[in-house]
């Protein structure tokens, strides 16, 4: 481990990672550099303390119990430093880390400092960085809701999140679900209708939904590469957007889910368009 027995590498620190430990030390008692010095000494004295409470004789279900307590709240500490080292990494030095709100970070550390699972700490970590990077971009509702979720979920959510557009807010677009190229992905009815029996999704089988009011042209984006849009009518246009809505949640953590494009679903929803009569501009297609 890096000194001080601690996760966290302190050898070349940003200032918006050096902000975001301390916001975490203040918020849930845990105790990093730069105050290292003066805490070295308070461990010194505690490990005095432990000491003396050594010498009282305890009975086997005593000793127990303080052996498990040790070991978890070890356990929590190594999860918690961990999440706050990815997190701290990732950050840029535009983040806003000072207005990050402790009792946010209080909230989420009570959800998340049993998770050990690297895969689901990836996630919470990109939850940390993206609300330190801007404050107020996920509520505490949504960390509650990342803290019900299972693995498999977050994995399943992953997967999903491939199939969507940004115009304004992330837009999924599940044409048929029964098509081939949301299927051999995984994503099909039944896992769509999980995905809004759980709350990340609302899935309208039967009518589907429209995005309403376009002029002319519209740009979407697809994992940032530009698509324009042309409609038949100068104005009050709308576009099929298939038979899925993110919920709050769901637009919350598609951004931090971790999604990976797929060019053969980018080139499946060109060919929708044009199939529908719309002109499409995509001048980065055959890159």
């Amino acid at each position: 481990m890096p000194e001080g027995n601690s996760l966290i590498n302190f050898g070349d620190l940003s200032k918006p990672a050096t902000v975001l430990i301390e916001k975490v030390s203040n918020a849930v008692g845990v105790l990093y550099e730069p105050r290292r010095i003066k805490k070295k000494a308070e461990a010194e004295v505690e490990a005095d303390k432990i000491k003396a409470l050594a010498s009282i004789e305890l009975n086997e279900i005593q000793q127990r119990a303080i052996d498990r307590m040790v070991q978890q709240e070890g356990r929590k500490q190594e999860n918690i430093e961990s999440i706050t080292a990815q997190a701290a990494a990732s950050l840029d030095e535009t983040a806003d880390v000072q207005n990050l709100e402790e009792d946010w970070v209080a909230h989420f550390f009570k959800n998340c400092e049993t998770v050990s699972d690297s895969e689901m700490q990836s996630l919470w970590s990109r939850l940390l960085s993206g609300e330190a990077t801007r404050p107020g971009t996920f509520s505490k509702r949504t960390v509650d809701f990342v803290a019900s979720m299972d693995k498999k979920d977050a994995e399943i959510f992953t997967k999903f999140c491939q199939f969507s557009w940004f115009l304004d807010d992330v837009m999924p677009i599940i044409m048929e679900p029964e098509d081939e190229i949301y299927t051999r992905e995984g994503i099909n009815f039944s896992v769509l209708k999980h995905l809004d029996a759980i709350g990340l999704v609302s899935f309208e089988s039967t009518s589907g939904y429209r995005r309403m009011g376009f002029g002319k042209k519209a740009q979407i984006f697809y994992f940032g590469r530009p698509t324009i849009i042309e409609f038949p009518k100068d104005k009050d246009n709308d576009l099929n957007i298939g038979t899925v809505l993110l919920t709050r949640a769901g637009q919350e953590l598609a951004s931090i889910c971790g999604a990976q494009k797929n060019q053969s679903f980018y080139e499946y929803m060109i060919k929708k368009w044009f199939q529908s009569g719309l002109i499409v501009h995509s001048p980065l297609l055959n890159k």
